[in-house]
């Protein structure tokens, strides 16, 4: 068990980084609010029966279901949603890669305003020097060519990001004693009001070759049961603001994966920000000396 809770920031790490693999392998095949409509309402009935199995108690008041739903929108319907449908508009996944780079500082700031956490000048510093790193990372995929770079899609982008770290910071002050099964069943309930409707307004062809099967399944129960389940563990365990610091190391192991998965290439410069990045949160996640 401690083995576990010391390694899950890694393995979520791990797991939240194929998101971006999974998300490049179905969209050929399906337009982006309908990939992730089927996506959601796939994971809800697989979370009710594992809730039903292992939760002790599902939520039955009106304010805490509520809350639930709210954190789902943010977390998953707006940001991911946001997203998919700016990069779907033909805006780099470079581009939207650094603008999502913010979310840990603007996390870390509504961790301090909202909750009343202190951040060190050690986290502070640390945050810095992981953005550097991570421009590092993303350095090569910086690309201002695309006809997707508009007001409207860089917009969309910075919502997404807003409406995670409000999220984030949602769940740690309204949902933290919900069932952790319970409450994320609710969520995707929530997801789903946000992408359901935008659904509308596309044409739900879906081509469901066997690499979009793939994708899908590994979406779904990978990232969507498995990622996010260890994401509001530690939200609920940890300083979000040292949650949110794991998010730098997310494009960092994205590179690595796409390295060995899709032959990209991977630059000296992105290695020495890798680097910075993971120095950077090895210091902000170290604990805090206690006189």
């Amino acid at each position: 068990m401690k083995f576990l809770a010391k390694s899950a920031p890694a393995i979520f790490v791990l797991l939240w980084s194929t998101g971006f693999i999974g998300s490049k392998l179905g969209a050929p095949y399906v337009e982006p609010m309908v990939f992730l409509t089927v996506r959601f309402a796939a994971v809800v009935p697989i979370l009710i029966v594992l809730a039903l199995m292992l939760s002790k108690s599902w939520p039955k008041s009106p304010v805490a279901i509520f809350h639930c739903i709210v954190t789902g929108m943010l977390v998953h319907g707006i940001y991911l949603g946001g997203v998919f449908w700016a990069i779907k508009q033909g805006m780099p996944a470079g581009l939207s890669s650094i603008i999502v780079g913010l979310q840990p500082v603007l996390t870390a700031l509504m961790a301090v305003l909202m909750l009343g956490e202190t951040v060190s000048k050690r986290h502070w510093l640390a945050m810095a020097i992981g953005a550097a790193g991570l421009a590092l990372v993303l350095g090569p995929k910086f690309d201002l060519s695309g006809t997707g770079i508009t007001v409207a899609t860089i917009a969309v982008v910075l919502g997404g990001v807003f409406a995670i770290s409000l999220g984030t910071v949602y769940q740690k002050r309204f949902v933290g004693t919900t069932d952790l099964l319970a409450a994320t069943a609710w969520q995707y309930v929530g997801a789903l009001l946000v992408t359901v409707p935008l659904s509308l307004f596309e044409s739900w062809s879906i081509t469901w070759s066997g690499e979009f099967i793939f994708a899908l399944v590994w979406l779904i129960l990978v990232l969507s049961v498995g990622a996010i389940l260890l994401l509001m563990l530690l939200i609920r365990q940890g300083a979000v603001s040292r949650v949110a610091s794991l998010f730098y190391l997310v494009p960092v192991a994205t590179a690595v994966e796409s390295y060995f998965l899709f032959g990209e290439t991977l630059t000296i410069v992105q290695l020495a920000g890798m680097a910075l990045v993971v120095s950077a949160v090895l210091t902000i996640r170290k604990p805090t000396a206690r006189p």
